[in-house]
Order: C-alpha cells, then sequence, then structure tokens
C-alpha cells in the first residue's frame, strides 16, 4: 500500500510538470509558477488574471497533474 501512494505522488508530479510545459506558455513565453498559482488580491487583479487566461491554464495544470495519478491506481493488465 505504501508503493502504491509513492507511485501516486511520483506520477502527480510527473503530470503537473508535463502540464506546466504544455499549458504555462503565454505569447511563446513560460508564465512563472508563483504567477499561475498565486491568489488574487482584489475584484480587478481577478477579472485580469480571467482575461489573460491564468485561471484556464492553472485548471489544465492541476488536471494534468490528477490525470498523471490514475496510471498509478489503476488496476494492472
Amino acid at each position: 500500500m505504501k508503493r502504491t501512494g509513492i507511485y501516486i505522488f511520483v506520477f502527480v508530479i510527473i503530470g503537473l510538470i508535463l502540464g506546466y510545459l504544455i499549458f504555462g506558455r503565454i505569447g511563446g513565453e513560460y508564465v512563472s509558477l508563483k504567477t499561475v498559482f498565486s491568489q488574487s488580491d482584489n475584484a480587478l487583479e481577478t477579472i485580469g488574471r480571467n482575461l489573460a487566461g491564468l485561471k484556464q491554464m492553472k485548471q489544465n495544470i492541476l488536471i494534468s497533474g490528477g490525470g498523471g495519478g490514475v496510471p498509478a491506481v489503476s488496476p494492472p493488465v
């Protein structure tokens, strides 16, 4: 059981890294992780982040991380 937990953790991290490499670019340049995962302080900043696509980018990266853990949980064939 401990081994499965380690596999899940490793695959989630790999999924997050791959998700960032695929979805973490705006205008051909990577956005800093601090910018992607930081919280908005006010409504104006929230609107700006939504217009820039940071909310969708964060969602795609997190989905990739969750999807990375699926192979570690699925039963062997």
